[in-house]
């Protein structure tokens, strides 16, 4: 069997901070109808809100709050690569963010395994203005952290 023909049967797991958490803008229309599973999770890194009106993060020893998604297809991947202008052939540099894979924390600190995420470079986030989140949660529609139950 080529590599071309095979099926892999694991689902792609994808951390989210953004407007692809459920009930944030682009949530319904790339996450809705292809999410098997969505979890409510922690990663390791430092968020930042941009003027533009989406966030970014950049790898860091604090707290972000967002989703594990899981979803049963792959092609998914290349549909939010679209979203957040990764190509994964450009340099680090040439991306808005880049697609990389880290542990992702259930609530209470325990590991729930590797994740996609998309992170922005420090650099990135400094030309672009963003400012720091220090409580780690981000909204574009007004969910506060409490009410989303972290």
């Amino acid at each position: 069997m080529t590599e071309t023909n095979m099926k892999f049967s694991a689902t792609v797991r994808v951390f989210v901070y953004g407007t692809l958490k459920p009930g944030e803008v682009n949530y319904k229309r790339y996450c809705a109808d292809k999410v098997v599973n969505a979890k409510r999770a922690i990663a390791r890194g430092q968020l930042f809100a941009l003027p533009m009106g989406y966030p970014a993060m950049t790898l860091e020893e604090s707290k972000v709050y967002g989703y594990l998604l899981s979803f049963a297809e792959s092609k998914i991947l290349s549909q939010l690569d679209d979203l957040e202008d990764y190509q994964p052939t450009r340099q680090i540099r040439e991306n808005l963010y880049n697609r990389q894979q880290i542990e992702i924390f259930d609530l209470q600190g325990l590991s729930l395994g590797w994740a996609w995420v998309y992170l922005m470079t420090p650099d990135q986030v400094r030309r672009l203005g963003g400012k720091p989140q220090p409580d780690g949660w981000w909204t574009g529609c007004g969910l506060t952290a409490s009410k989303a139950q972290f």
